[in-house]
């Protein structure tokens, strides 16, 4: 669900400041699930950039939107059911303001009972065989396709879907079986029977893994949806974030947890190792292994282990993570079948893909450095610690020491995060001056400067983006293309998202509630424009040097989502072009003139143009002959891009010397970044990047006093 990406995709830009509201009172004696609606209601109303009139248009979108949430396959509820429901769909908006939530107990009610009937149907399917010779197709134009009459005909949608999810198995079990007789001598293939029902089998299992998941789903969990679908109506980036939700999202700010280091997988009803990370707790014990199932959770000031065997993935979790310094126990299952039970002391995780990396090459002997910078990440609770822009200030210290000559910053896939670090980062290239201006519902503008005219790095500088570049990417990218310090190389167009949220927490109204945790807000307060008065809201960064992608033909810019705000523009900030290289725009035009002539750039930009029309394909046949064809068409079509994982660029990578020291200790780390190394030498952006740095040249003096290095 689009909704959903949004999430996955972009990660909001924070601002430090918090939002101001009018008291109020709750009644903390009223159902939890009401007073978390008049709440919320009452933030939005209070805080909301551009507040929407809460009317029967309104009430019809959160009808759509929770719908289309719960069931997007249109595979549990029936007309009927739709057309009790759809009796609500003008009166949400009333609901909301009497707190009101029939609808969601009727929806709650009936999609329950459907999953337990959706679970019978499986299991019948499943039980017997598929006729892979008979023509037929399935439609997966969900939007499109109507719901079904009755329970009936729902059983045949389902049987239909896992027809198709085993077809696709039924053949890679062929091929494999296939390759097997070519490769291994004597080897007799498997009877098409028994692939069919072994490819049944595996289906079966994934849908006992799917109901598995959907029951550990409570009320609550349920709820969240329908509150998300009332707030997301006033734009994409407005979303209720439930107790557990805002814990994971400061994680995912912070890029830091308190616990063991760990990442947990469910399994049916295991708990099971699926990743020890790097210079945790768990590594440094050195007894954990991936693999290993977790069976019982022990405190240190418990006397009984709890037992975690078909607890909720998120249940368990709590469980094992904890304060830093304090014990679990742990009773653990070992790969080789084994108890065991281990104690690890419990302490601060950093996850390093989180955080900036870098590395650096050569190039006609001369040496560049590449920061990558996944988020713009910060600690919620404290600036003051590891943030964004500490980070890349160390990083642009150590290059300077290895005597770099110019520098990427890659901000490719970067989602977004903190405010405050952007301005930072930005001053590290500049004197002084503005860095981006932010509106409030007010129509006050404030502008954010960089106030230390100390300058970190006076060389060329080069920023790599994409379509997937959001929010705090895109203030960085446009404040060094407004001063002419960088050349920005990558997608036509940036993501797009222009708005800046504050995460309120909801509980400050709910002091003396025993409603227990009511969760925070993440709302949309401000909009941010350009040092040069154009908004990148919806149009994003155009590049200085665009070049296609994979997702060039794909629907993924916030203009392609639900409910976004307006592009528009205010006045420009005062401020003065860096002026520093001499030949800015020749290299630019050049660079954009190589791409356009670069074999693997046009093979690129086919792939993507081949990717948009697998994508608007809708209708599969369930035919195993017809399947067959169609997949070694796409097989022969998917060999001609092949070359473009392929490509080398010739290009060798290396640590930072600061970095290459904690190798032998940390051979996961050392791993990682032998990975990361492995897959910039099949980067052709990189190489271009490299290209352009190496052509930039600097004048003697550059505006406002700033000394660049002169090539």
């Amino acid at each position: 669900m689009k909704k959903n990406l949004i999430v996955l995709f972009v990660i909001t830009i924070l601002s430090v400041t918090s939002c101001s509201f009018t008291t109020k009172k709750f009644d903390a004696d009223s159902d939890k699930d009401q007073v978390l609606i008049e709440l919320i209601s009452f933030v939005v109303s209070q805080g909301h950039y551009d507040m929407k009139d809460i009317d029967d248009e309104f009430s019809a979108a959160v009808y759509k939107d929770f719908i289309k949430s719960i069931d997007p396959m249109k595979r549990y509820f029936t007309k009927g059911q739709i057309s009790e429901l759809q009796e609500y769909e003008t009166e949400i908006d009333d609901a909301i303001n009497e707190k009101n939530i029939d609808f969601f107990n009727h929806a709650h009610q009936s999609l329950t009972e459907q999953m337990q009937t959706a679970e019978t149907f499986y299991k019948d399917i499943l039980s017997q065989p598929f006729d892979f010779t008979k023509t037929e197709t399935i439609s997966t134009d969900y939007d499109n396709i109507d719901y079904q009459s009755s329970n009936k005909e729902l059983k045949e949608r389902w049987r239909d879907q896992l027809k198709f999810s085993t077809l696709a198995t039924y053949a890679d079990l062929i091929k494999d079986e296939e390759n097997k007789v070519e490769n291994e001598e004597g080897y007799t293939m498997k009877s098409k029977d028994s692939l069919e029902i072994e490819a049944r089998d595996i289906t079966r299992k994934s849908m006992e893994n799917y109901f598995s998941t959907m029951s550990e789903l409570e009320r609550k969990d349920w709820f969240s949806i329908y509150v998300n679908s009332i707030v997301s109506q006033f734009d994409p980036h407005t979303n209720y974030l439930a107790p557990q939700d805002k814990e994971r999202f400061d994680i995912s700010m912070s890029g830091k947890l308190e616990g063991i280091g760990a990442r947990l997988q469910k399994q049916r009803d295991e708990v099971k190792i699926l990743e020890v990370i790097s210079g945790g707790p768990a590594w440094k014990n050195g007894q954990l292994e991936v693999g290993d199932v977790i069976q019982k959770v022990k405190q240190e000031d418990e006397d009984q282990a709890v037992t975690i065997t078909g607890m909720r993935l998120e249940d368990a979790v709590d469980l094992i993570k904890g304060p830093k310094e304090t014990v679990v126990t742990l009773t653990v299952k070992k790969v080789d079948g084994s108890l065991q039970n281990i104690q690890i002391i419990r302490d601060v995780v950093e996850i390093e893909e989180t955080y900036a990396k870098s590395a650096t090459t050569n190039k006609d002997g001369r040496k560049y450095g590449i920061i990558n910078l996944p988020k713009f990440y910060f600690d919620v609770n404290d600036y003051k610690q590891r943030n964004a822009a500490s980070d890349i200030k160390k990083q642009i210290e150590f290059l300077q020491k290895e005597n770099t000559e110019g520098l990427i910053i890659d901000l490719r896939n970067n989602g977004g995060g903190s405010l405050s670090t952007v301005v930072d980062i930005a001053g590290f290239f500049i004197e002084n001056g503005p860095v981006v201006q932010v509106r409030d519902k007010q129509n006050d503008v404030d502008v954010l400067k960089d106030k230390d005219k100390k300058i970190i790095w006076e060389k060329p500088l080069v920023i790599l983006v994409n379509e997937l570049s959001a929010s705090a990417s895109e203030i960085l990218a446009a404040a060094m293309q407004d001063y002419e310090r960088a050349v920005i190389i990558g997608s036509k167009q940036t993501y797009g998202k222009g708005t800046v949220q504050n995460v309120v927490d909801l509980n400050r109204w709910m002091r003396s509630s025993s409603l227990g945790d009511m969760g925070a807000l993440k709302i949309t307060t401000q909009k941010f424009y350009r040092i040069n008065g154009g908004s990148t809201q919806l149009k994003g960064v155009a590049s200085d040097v665009a070049v296609p992608d994979r997702y060039s033909y794909v629907d993924l810019g916030e203009r392609d989502y639900d409910n976004p705000m307006p592009w528009d523009k205010i006045e420009p900030a005062d401020y003065k072009k860096w002026n520093g290289y001499s030949n800015l725009q020749e290299v630019i035009k050049e660079s954009s003139k190589r791409l356009l002539e670069q074999e693997t750039i046009k093979l690129i930009d086919e792939n993507a143009q081949w990717i948009r029309t697998q994508r608007d394909e809708k209708a599969y046949s369930l035919n195993y002959m017809k399947y067959q064809e169609d997949e070694k068409a796409l097989e022969e079509m998917s060999k001609k891009f092949e070359a473009i994982s392929d490509y080398q660029n010739n290009l060798t990578f290396n640590a930072i010397a600061s970095e290459a020291k904690t190798f032998k200790t940390d051979t996961t780390l050392a791993e990682k970044r032998e990975r990361w190394f492995e897959n910039l030498t099949h980067d052709v952006y990189i190489e271009e990047a490299v290209t352009v740095l190496s052509q930039l040249k600097t004048k003697d003096k550059a505006g406002y006093s700033l000394k660049a290095r002169k090539n």
